[in-house]
């Protein structure tokens, strides 16, 4: 399993580092060429206006959502779920569009509202830490969205098919099966091509 993490901004070591972890070969991705070489990819945090306008720069939008047509897996953490959403509160643009979901970016307010809770995540046997950080929140979804968890009645982590996104960061804490369960996805994912 090779999952590629988008190396235009954010934590990408640290995803790179859980990756690895929970078993994959795990690759940082500056050029669109490198996406044919992954069974994967992550979209880590950040800032999504950041993100969208480089991945825009670098010819990523079009190419994303064709690997994303193939049937491989995306995973968007914090700003990489904002990436994924068909739709952000309040702007009229939004980036890759491919989850049917609204989200409302910084919805946990600002840096020094960042905290870390367990969280109970439908898949994974035991709560997961989750750190949330100027995180945005999943305010709607479509009917084929699948809702993983939720947090004071909020949706944070959402499975739509091969997509997964999840509202804080996994990847700051030594807790990988966030990741693990995504590489299962990948592993489905690469069975139903063969």
């Amino acid at each position: 399993m090779k999952i590629g993490v988008l190396a235009l901004q954010g934590a990408v070591a640290e995803h790179i580092r859980s990756l690895e972890a929970a078993g994959a070969e795990a690759v940082a991705v500056k050029r669109v060429e490198e996406l044919s070489e992954l069974n994967g990819l992550v979209i880590p945090g950040g800032e999504s206006t950041t993100i969208g306008k480089l991945m825009r720069r670098y010819g990523f939008m079009d190419a994303i959502r064709d690997f994303s047509a193939e049937g491989k897996p995306l995973f968007g953490t914090c700003a990489g779920l904002i990436v994924l959403a068909g739709k952000i509160e309040g702007q009229e643009d939004a980036h890759l569009e491919l989850m049917n979901m609204t989200v409302a970016r910084n919805a946990f307010g600002r840096q020094r509202e960042s905290f870390e809770t367990d969280l109970d995540v439908k898949g994974i046997n035991e709560p997961i830490r989750a750190v949330f950080i100027r995180a945005p929140l999943i305010k709607s979804v479509g009917p084929e969205v699948d809702v993983l968890s939720t947090y004071k009645g909020e949706i944070v982590t959402a499975r739509q098919g091969t997509l997964l996104a999840a509202s804080y960061h996994p990847e700051l804490t030594d807790d990988y099966r966030l990741h693990a369960y995504f590489l299962e996805m990948v592993k489905e994912a690469a069975l139903a091509k063969a």
